[in-house]
């Protein structure tokens, strides 16, 4: 058998093509071109593209399968269509707006993360990394909907396939814009549900709550779960949160969670749970790298650890299911 060089190519160049990507996204490509399919002269004046780079932009996003190209005219994929447009609530482009503008330079320093054990973001010199990003409105709107786009397919699946008849209440803990109770909340008409974040979520996530007719089942409460009480309720989440902390503090916040739950509550922890063998889910031993470069503790985890940390702190009854893509749960019962 011959060895190729073909896959560690493709790997040590992929940066390529997700800047490609995330560059469209930035100068919303797909939303113009989901008004309208365009050619390439209309689209250069449209996107302010300078000749000598817009046709072969426009081709690789063809060949990468984001665009397509008939006689000339350029329009979105299926997929690009869908997810990409700014005007479908369908949108997860906001993941891919914070990807461009905070963590791909700051993936550019790695190998100094993984030299020195520190993070590279806004939290360098020991500064806590979301009083960085909660302190800008316009920061904080912008990580409020990515956190909303890297997690809407997963909460719509924990929306249908948690037991929700069992329960009459939730709370999502870190609910950042309010996707995941809302999606909870869409789709399970008899519950009720609860935002706990700190306050300055708070005007976000009532606009998003709003925005899908949710105000009279769904709340805010203002809060910070190192200081204060969790709110109490049936079932209390934890979306893509457990990962930005170190073992201490994810011990804190599950022991938090089993005293504010009833007997019978349910704890929901998701994030891209790596397999125990660490051998398959990849985006999870990237998510965990990310945690290194974008927090001072954070890692991600096995399903096996975050079982081991449940039962130590009270809850019973343990699993572990998949949801879509990378995301797997871990539920426990008090």
């Amino acid at each position: 058998m011959t060895l190729l060089p073909d896959h560690i190519l493709q790997t040590g160049l992929a940066f390529w093509q997700s800047k490609a990507l995330l560059s469209a996204v930035e100068m919303e490509l797909f939303t113009e071109l989901a008004r309208h399919p365009e050619d390439l002269k209309t689209l250069q004046g449209r996107m302010g593209l300078h000749e000598r780079g817009a046709r072969d932009f426009l081709d690789a996003l063809v060949a990468l399968g984001f665009l397509a190209r008939v006689d000339g005219v350029y329009s979105n994929s299926p997929e690009a269509d869908l997810y990409l447009d700014k005007a479908k609530p369908s949108y997860i482009g906001g993941m891919l707006e914070m990807a461009n503008h905070r963590l791909y330079p700051f993936w550019g320093s790695l190998t100094a993360a993984l030299r020195t054990g520190k993070s590279q973001n806004e939290s360098k010199g020991g500064h806590d990394p979301f009083k960085a990003i909660y302190a800008d409105p316009a920061t904080l709107k912008e990580f409020l909907s990515a956190m909303s786009g890297v997690s809407r397919g997963a909460n719509m699946t924990i929306a249908q396939a948690f037991p929700w008849a069992d329960y009459q209440s939730c709370a999502d803990i870190g609910t950042a814009q309010g996707d995941l109770v809302t999606q909870i909340a869409l789709a399970q008409p008899h519950l009720r549900g609860i935002g706990f974040d700190l306050p300055e979520v708070g005007p976000v996530f009532d606009e998003y709550i709003e925005s899908h007719a949710l105000q009279e089942r769904v709340s805010f409460v203002g809060g910070d779960f190192f200081t204060d009480d969790l709110p109490k309720a049936d079932v209390l989440l934890f979306g893509h949160i457990l990962h930005d902390w170190d073992l201490e503090t994810k011990r804190m916040l599950l022991s938090k969670a089993y005293e504010a739950l009833p007997e019978g509550g349910a704890v929901v922890v998701y994030d891209a749970i790596i397999d125990d063998d660490r051998s398959q889910n990849a985006f999870g031993l990237l998510m965990s790298l990310n945690m290194l470069i974008e927090t001072p503790g954070g890692f991600d985890y096995t399903g096996a650890d975050c079982i081991g940390w449940m039962v130590e702190a009270g809850v019973k009854d343990c699993r572990v299911e998949h949801l879509v893509g990378p995301d797997s749960m871990v539920i426990g019962i008090k």
